[in-house]
């Protein structure tokens, strides 16, 4: 099962996020990675900018509100309970409501492509190597019992993953099976997608791409359109249509992102992060963090130990 996608061929600029590394380094070499949909959303923001995971399929599971999820190429809008399903190494990135709450599980390719030499992929009738969508709203009432055993295996995954009991690993690789089965029976119901024009994904590659470059030189709005060629309005409707945030909240939502890995996993002060990340002022750094999260960055770092 090939992972590659048209624009995951050609998405080196694209961050690649290892949650082991970037996240939880406890699980720095784990096949299976499970949280909480809140847990991960304190760290990365519950408006994920555009990302992928090398080698690792994922599953997102939220339970309520209006959603939008862009997989790749397609953009899905949908509102909860719904299950995502994002291959190996494709980019994708979402937004969710503040009171959203879900699982969020993350499997190395190499358990899915043994699920599939077992003999799933004779069964299947759908391609996981393509992003998946599946409203509850959208399912009959012999749907809606499969969408309950589904549910029913991310709650056991929950349990068993915050357990130290005998075996634990093996439960986890059969339970991670079987969720990836039931989503597999689902997806011929999966959601329609909106599909982006080429042109605009190409742009907002390219706003991604500046962003990754200069956002720790606090580039201003007019120097990434005069480098894009376009007018702040068309970056701007551009920006909104496919993440559904502007381009200035694009560029603070790295900024913040940034912060709070070196706050998390680095042993620099708050003052030399402030530093490392372009800021002349560490007091305007620390008011710029709590604006945007609500939080200091000090009581930011204690809650992470």
């Amino acid at each position: 099962m090939s992972d590659a996608s048209p624009i995951t061929k050609n998405s080196e600029w694209i961050p690649n996020i290892i949650l082991g590394h970037d996240y939880d380094k406890r699980y720095l070499d784990a096949l299976v990675h499970y949280d909480e949909l809140d847990n991960l959303a304190v760290f990365f923001g519950r408006d994920m900018p555009v990302h992928r995971h090398s080698q690792y399929m994922q599953i997102h599971y939220i339970d309520r509100g209006a959603i939008n999820f862009h997989i790749d190429d397609k953009l899905y809008q949908v509102n909860g309970p719904a299950c995502f399903l994002t291959p190996a190494s494709v980019p994708h990135s979402f937004q969710t409501q503040q009171d959203a709450r879900g699982h969020v599980l993350t499997v190395h390719q190499s358990l899915v492509w043994q699920l599939m030499k077992d003999g799933l992929e004779q069964e299947l009738e759908c391609d996981l190597s393509l992003g998946i969508c599946i409203a509850q709203d959208n399912l009959n009432s012999e749907q809606l019992d499969q969408w309950d055993l589904l549910s029913e295996t991310l709650q056991n995954i929950r349990t068993e993953w915050s357990e130290s009991l005998v075996a634990k690993g093996l439960v986890m690789d059969s339970l991670v099976r079987l969720l990836i089965i039931r989503v597999a029976r689902l997806a011929d119901k999966r959601t329609e997608s909106q599909a982006i024009n080429n042109d605009d994904l190409k742009l907002f590659h390219r706003f991604s791409d500046l962003i990754e470059e200069h956002f720790k030189q606090h580039w201003q709005l007019p120097q990434y359109t005069e480098n894009l060629g376009v007018s702040e309005s068309r970056l701007n409707q551009l920006c909104q249509r496919i993440s559904n945030r502007s381009p200035k909240k694009l560029i603070h939502d790295r900024i913040i992102q940034e912060s709070k890995r070196l706050l998390t996993f680095s042993p620099l002060t708050s003052n030399e992060i402030s530093f490392e990340l372009g800021f002349t002022d560490p007091a305007y750094f620390s008011r710029f963090f709590k604006k945007h999260t609500g939080i200091t960055a000090l009581n930011y770092r204690k809650q992470q130990k």
